[in-house]
C-alpha cells in the first residue's frame, strides 16, 4: 500500500540555482517564512484541488511576476479589482492585458465602472499585499468574471496573497470551485510586442 501524494506541493530551486531562476525557496521578511492566506489553502484543500506554491523573489507588478517565474504573461493570471456601480468584482485576465473598462459596463449593464484604489483593495483583502490578490473573489464575496482567453491554457499561475509566492493549478479546478462567469473584456496593449 502506499501512501497518497499530498494535494499540492511547494516548489523552490535550490540557492545555486537561484539566481537565473528567480525561484527562492528561503524564508523571506528576516527569517520569518510567508505563507498564501489561510483561507485560500484551506478552500483548496476541502476542495481537493491539487496546486503548486511557487516561492520567488520580491514581484510588485504581474509582470514582474512572469518574468521571475518564467512564464508568458498571457499565461499568468492578474486580478483587477473594479467598483463597479456601488458593489467590487474581480476581473482576471492575463497578465500582459489590461481590462476595458467600457465592456465591463457592457457586460454588467452598469456604469460607472472605474479601478478599486489601493485602499479600497488593503480593505477587501487585508490578508493580501497589494499587487498579490488570488483570483478567488468568493472567499471573499466578490463576483468573478475571467476573460477568455484566460480559459485557453490547461493551467493557471496567480499571485497568491504575497508578493513571494505564487500558484499553480489546472484551469478546470479553478473554474469548478470559484465558478466565475467567462466574458471578453481586454484591451491588448499596444506598442512592440514583448511578451507572447
Amino acid at each position: 500500500k502506499t501512501a497518497a501524494k499530498p494535494p499540492h506541493a511547494v516548489v523552490g530551486v535550490s540557492d545555486e540555482a537561484r539566481d537565473q531562476s528567480g525561484v527562492d525557496q528561503r524564508s523571506v521578511s528576516g527569517g520569518t517564512a510567508i505563507n498564501i492566506p489561510s483561507r485560500l489553502k484551506v478552500y483548496l484543500e476541502h476542495e481537493a484541488v491539487p496546486y503548486e506554491v511557487l516561492t520567488h523573489r520580491e514581484a510588485y507588478r504581474a509582470s514582474e511576476l512572469a518574468q521571475v517565474l518564467h512564464v508568458p504573461g498571457k499565461e499568468l493570471a492578474k486580478v483587477v479589482i473594479l467598483k463597479v456601480g456601488e458593489r467590487f468584482v474581480m476581473a482576471v485576465l492575463p497578465a500582459n492585458w489590461r481590462v476595458d473598462l467600457r465592456r465591463i459596463g457592457e457586460i454588467l449593464h452598469v456604469y460607472p465602472v472605474r479601478l478599486a484604489t489601493e485602499e479600497e483593495c488593503q480593505r477587501l483583502f487585508p490578508d493580501c499585499e497589494l499587487g498579490a490578490i488570488p483570483p478567488f473573489g468568493n472567499l471573499y464575496g466578490l463576483e468573478v468574471y475571467v476573460d477568455q482567453a484566460s480559459t485557453a491554457h490547461e493551467e493557471i499561475v496567480f499571485p497568491a496573497g504575497t508578493r513571494y509566492q505564487a500558484v499553480k493549478l489546472r484551469y478546470q479546478d479553478f473554474a469548478r470551485v470559484v465558478r466565475p462567469s467567462v466574458a471578453e473584456f481586454h484591451v491588448v496593449p499596444s506598442g512592440p510586442k514583448t511578451d507572447s
